[in-house]
C-alpha cells in the first residue's frame, strides 16, 4: 500500500443561513462563502503486507480522516493512493448495522456489505457468534446493545475472514479486558498471515501490544514515523508539555 502526497480539504460554510429559501437565494446569486479546512496535508508513506501500524495524535489531527481515505469512504482532494485487496474497516461503532435487526441478522447484513457471499457467511456464522461471546443476546435487536457489545460483534465479523487490510478506529477502547486480549491475539494471527493493520487508539498499551510501527499525526501531517516505543515516548512527552508540540500545518497553496 502506498500514499503519495494525500491531502483532503473540507469546505466549511462561513454564513449562518436560517432557511432553505435563503440558502437557495444565496446559491443562485453565487453569494455562498466557504472556508477551507485541510484535514490532511500532503501525507505520504508506504506500508508493507503484514505491517501493523498504530496511529496517534491529538483530537482533530486527522487520524480518523486518514482511515476513511484509506478505506475509500472519503476521496482525497489531492494525491494518489494505492490500496490492493479486501479492506475491512471498523470506523465507528454501529457502522453497517441496522439497529432494528438482531445481532444474528446483522451478521449477514454487515458481512454482505464487506463483500462476502451468503454461503460464506453461513459457513462462518457460528464461529462469529462464538468469538463475539454475545450468547443469547445475538437474537436480540442491537438497539439494546451496549457500545462494548457492538464492538464485539463488529470486530468478530470483520476478522472472521482474513482481510488484506484491517482498519480499527478506537474499537478496542470500549471492550472489556478479556475481549481486548482476544482481539489482540487475533490481530497478531492476521499479521502473521500478511494482513495489514491500521489502529487508531488513545491507549498507548494497545498500540505497543498490537503494532510494530507507529505514525504520529499533527495538523493533518505525519510528524513522526517509527517504532512504537520511540514514537509513543516522544508523543507522550509532547502531550505533557503543550508548549513543546509541533506547529500547525501551513495552509496549502490554491
Amino acid at each position: 500500500m502506498r500514499l503519495d502526497e494525500i491531502s483532503l480539504c473540507y469546505r466549511l460554510a462561513k454564513q449562518r443561513i436560517p432557511s432553505i429559501k435563503e440558502y437557495a437565494i444565496h446559491w443562485m446569486k453565487g453569494a455562498l462563502v466557504y472556508e477551507k479546512l485541510w484535514a490532511l496535508a500532503e501525507v505520504s508513506f508506504e506500508v508493507q503486507p503484514g505491517e501493523r501500524v498504530g496511529i496517534v495524535g491529538r483530537n482533530g489531527a486527522g487520524k480518523s480522516t486518514l482511515l476513511k481515505v484509506i478505506s475509500g469512504v472519503l476521496k482525497a482532494t489531492r494525491g494518489k493512493i494505492d490500496v490492493r485487496g479486501k479492506v475491512a474497516p471498523i470506523l465507528e461503532l454501529g457502522t453497517g448495522f441496522d439497529h432494528e435487526l438482531t445481532g444474528l441478522e446483522n451478521i449477514f447484513l454487515n458481512a454482505l456489505l464487506l463483500g462476502r457471499s451468503r454461503k460464506e457467511i453461513e459457513e462462518r456464522v457460528d464461529a462469529i457468534v462464538e468469538f463475539s461471546g454475545l450468547g443469547d443476546f445475538i437474537r436480540s435487536p442491537i438497539r439494546n446493545y451496549s457500545s462494548g457489545m457492538m464492538a464485539r460483534l463488529g470486530f468478530s465479523i470483520a476478522t472472521a475472514w482474513r482481510p488484506d487490510v484491517l482498519i480499527l478506529d478506537e474499537v478496542l477502547a470500549v471492550g472489556d479486558a478479556r475481549f481486548v486480549d482476544r482481539c489482540e491475539e487475533r490481530i497478531k494471527e492476521l499479521g502473521d498471515r500478511q494482513t495489514t493493520l491500521f489502529l487508531v487508539s488513545h491507549n498507548p498499551e494497545s498500540i505497543r501490544k498490537s503494532c510494530n510501527r507507529c505514525l504520529w499525526l499533527e495538523s493533518g501531517q505525519v510528524h513522526a514515523d517509527g517504532p512504537p516505543d520511540e514514537i509513543l515516548e516522544a508523543y507522550e512527552e509532547a502531550a505533557s508539555d503543550p508548549g513543546s508540540g509541533p506547529a500547525d500545518a501551513e495552509t496549502l497553496p490554491e
